[in-house]
């Protein structure tokens, strides 16, 4: 009888602590634990934050903060878990990132943008010219890096006129090292000159600046982002097999994916279109928008894109908040 009595009480004991365990999994914010969100200092990882941390402040009424810092900080703070959610992590591009899943200290979920890409570009005019700007198609042939062999001139360097210009990323990105092993890779080294703007801003201003003077201007760059909002452009294809797309995944810390199941099935879901990502990007610049500001016009002005990520009682609190 008193070794029943024991073995109830321990019966007892462990699914207390079993249902207690299960709360705690569901409840974080519930708990009044916050969750800290990487604070990303690009367009659309400010965007896609603040948009996420509405939906956890105004869906589910958790408590909401930013840890500001360059990514490899914010990246080591998720994997101690000082942050709980890093909103667009480029994968295989960084290697604190690298380290910190393969000792599981980390886990990638969802897919925030589809169809996100880098690569070379020249704007649609120059392929296909203008009828209402009066421009030709000055490259009607080129649609691959390869055939940039043929249009030096069409891209004429106004410091080395015999050459090409091609417009690089800034010296010591990851992508300067590699676009200039493409130079290399298609014999376009002579031909066209390496040009590194001093920072990512000057490389806008500089294709921008051609773009609004119909002049051609071959460039790399990358979406999403306020600048592929604002041109039409065309991608060069380049080898076959190559493949340019950049998989994005939402990052989160080991103990918020096993803490918070009902707030990471949120974030599983999280997914904006590309082309509409990039406008909201443009209109961000244009208008000048706080991304805190920009994120609750978004989500007013599409809840078609986000009402499915929640349920419908979720998704009616968002609403009424906004």
């Amino acid at each position: 009888m008193k070794y029943r009595k024991n073995l109830l009480a321990s019966l007892l004991t462990l699914g207390v602590l079993v249902a207690s365990a299960s709360s705690q999994a569901s409840g974080w914010c519930e708990s009044g634990k916050p969750v800290k969100f990487a604070g990303l200092n690009w367009e659309s990882g400010m965007l896609l934050t603040d948009i996420m941390m509405i939906v956890f402040k105004e869906g589910y009424g958790c408590e909401t903060d930013q840890l500001v810092g360059n990514t490899i900080i914010l990246e080591t703070a998720l994997a101690s878990n000082d942050i709980q959610v890093f909103g667009e992590e480029w994968m295989e591009r960084s290697e604190v990132w690298k380290k910190a899943a393969a000792a599981g200290k980390v886990v990638a979920i969802g897919s925030p943008i589809i169809g996100a890409v880098q690569g070379w570009y020249v704007p649609r005019y120059v392929v296909e010219g203008d009828a209402k700007r009066n421009k030709p198609a000055r490259a009607p042939d080129l649609k691959t890096v390869a055939d940039l062999s043929k249009y030096p001139e069409v891209f004429r360097d106004a410091e080395e006129p015999s050459k090409g210009r091609f417009y690089n990323c800034p010296a010591g990105w990851i992508c300067e090292q590699e676009n200039t092993e493409m130079l290399k890779d298609y014999g376009l080294e002579n031909t066209f000159t390496n040009f590194r703007p001093g920072t990512g801003a000057a490389l806008d201003a500089a294709v921008l600046s051609s773009y609004k003077r119909g002049e051609p201007v071959l460039f790399y760059y990358w979406s999403p982002t306020p600048l592929m909002g604002q041109i039409d452009a065309i991608r060069l294809e380049e080898k076959p097999g190559v493949d340019k797309t950049v998989v994005t995944k939402v990052g989160i810390s080991k103990a918020f994916h096993e803490q918070a199941p009902e707030l990471v099935a949120v974030l599983e879901k999280v997914n904006i279109p590309i082309d509409l990502l990039n406008q909201n990007l443009a209109r961000m610049t244009r208008e000048r928008i706080e991304s805190p500001k920009l994120a609750r016009i978004f989500l007013k002005e599409h809840p078609e894109v986000w009402h499915n990520w929640v349920d419908e009682a979720v998704a009616n609190k968002i609403q009424a908040a906004l």
